[in-house]
């Protein structure tokens, strides 16, 4: 069997395709820049993983697969070229990582991790997943089967790689535009070429862009196919129930309207494959992603959660259903906690960023998480001084509270109310207090 070797390979899409090859019977190793609780655990399921990057990583493996974060001057790409290995990006292995499957490809500018975990929950098969699955305990299945389900990302224009039977599409709010040289017209044929790929398109037509679209697809209108829609919380546990056009009700783990609108697209494109009682069943396995509304800490005094969020959009929605659950469980006092990803969104949307913490009752910011990007300056106080926000240059997870220091040397403490932390950096990791 082939012998692959992954640089990058701690991160969440390209650790997903690593595990799966292993599953698939490859010789994985892989290497990355420092180690993380995904090298960690790729080790433990048998990958060698080496950190740092180091030219002895490449010994004789058949080809090696990059991450998009990988440099041309990385050296064990350098190294692998110099001794002819082939070297592809991880949007020229899909080919190969997919082939001959039956791919039930999922993209969108917001919500595609979520509908791909639902949609795994609802069709039996492999799934690879840019996000941790609380159903499985991964970002990857692997079954003896020709179905898989997968995510498939727009910002590098590998979507257009994944051969899909079946595309779901949840939205395509301009975003990655630097990849498409901030051209409107190239962004959207990218994800028309994406769904005239697939012999069954399911699409959210209520999207300025894809309502547009004159194709053959399975289209969903929330505002008139999604009805009777309600909340409810359960041992602190979120769940959103709906009815879906004449098809009866539904209900699904996690609490808003982009949870019926994620649901109800799985469920359509689901529709094409099993019965309409299988699918109503199968819903119930899906438990949520991690990082997405995930629930650290809660208890009748303090409630704290972590949110992938990173976009203006994304935070104003997942800020929604957070007023709804507090209001649920009658909480009155909403602590945001807000690290910028990437000095590129911060500048692009920062109007839109300054409105969207709208509700809160008080806003932390961290530093920008910069991702390798270089800094462009943005005046953080002036932009979101509404708020009168505290800045901090770090958070600290002690026991059941999150503590830090502010820019005068002033400690705090926040150990009641509701705390939510929005971002793609390392908050993550601040606020669960452990890589």
């Amino acid at each position: 069997m082939k012998k692959v070797h992954f640089i990058g390979i701690g991160g969440i899409g390209i650790s997903a395709i690593a595990r799966f090859l292993n599953e698939k019977g490859y010789t994985i190793s892989g290497s990355d820049i420092a180690e993380s609780k995904t090298t960690r655990q790729l080790q433990n399921e048998g990958i060698e993983v080496i950190t740092p990057h180091c030219a002895n990583a490449i010994k004789d493996q058949d080809f090696v697969i990059y991450s998009a974060a990988i440099k041309d001057d990385n050296i064990e790409l350098v190294t692998a070229r110099q001794k002819g290995i082939e070297c592809l990006s991880r949007k020229e292995a899909l080919p190969m990582v997919l082939d001959e499957k039956k791919v039930f490809a999922i993209a969108g500018a917001h919500g595609k991790s979520t509908t791909t975990a639902m949609l795994s929950s609802l069709i039996e098969g492999s799934a690879i997943i840019g996000a941790i699955s609380k159903q499985f305990g991964s970002n990857m299945r692997y079954e003896n089967s020709q179905n898989i389900v997968f995510e498939a990302d727009e910002s590098d224009s590998s979507f257009l790689n994944s051969n899909p039977y079946l595309a779901i599409v949840t939205n395509a709010e301009p975003e990655h535009m630097e990849h498409y040289d901030n051209d409107l017209a190239k962004f959207h044929a990218a994800y028309r070429g994406f769904l005239e790929r697939a012999k069954v398109r399911v699409i959210n037509a209520e999207d300025d862009f894809l309502g547009t679209l004159k194709i053959d697809a399975i289209r969903l209108y929330p505002s008139k196919d999604i009805t009777e829609m309600s909340m409810v919380v359960r041992d602190y546990e979120p769940y959103t129930s709906f009815n879906l056009k004449n098809l009866g009700k539904f209900e699904a783990y996690g609490m808003g309207e982009h949870i019926a609108i994620d649901a109800s697209l799985a469920i359509l494109a689901a529709l094409d494959e099993l019965p309409l009682k299988q699918v109503r069943q199968n819903l119930a396995n899906y438990k949520g992603i991690k990082k997405r509304f995930d629930i650290l800490k809660a208890d009748k005094n303090f409630i704290l959660i972590d949110d992938y969020a990173h976009h203006p959009t994304e935070i104003k929605a997942t800020l929604k259903s957070v007023f709804e659950y507090a209001k649920l469980l009658g909480i009155s006092r909403i602590v945001g906690i807000f690290q910028p990803h990437r000095y590129t969104r911060l500048s692009a949307n920062i109007d839109e960023f300054a409105k969207c913490f709208d509700g809160v009752s008080e806003l932390v910011i961290l530093p920008v998480y910069a991702a390798g990007e270089s800094v462009i300056e943005v005046d953080m106080k002036e932009k979101f001084k509404s708020y009168t926000p505290i800045f901090t240059d770090k958070i600290q997870r002690l026991d059941d509270a999150i503590e830090f220091v502010d820019e005068y040397g002033v400690k705090h403490r926040l150990d009641n109310g509701l705390v939510i932390g929005f971002g793609a950096g390392d908050i993550s990791v601040q606020l669960r207090g452990k890589k």
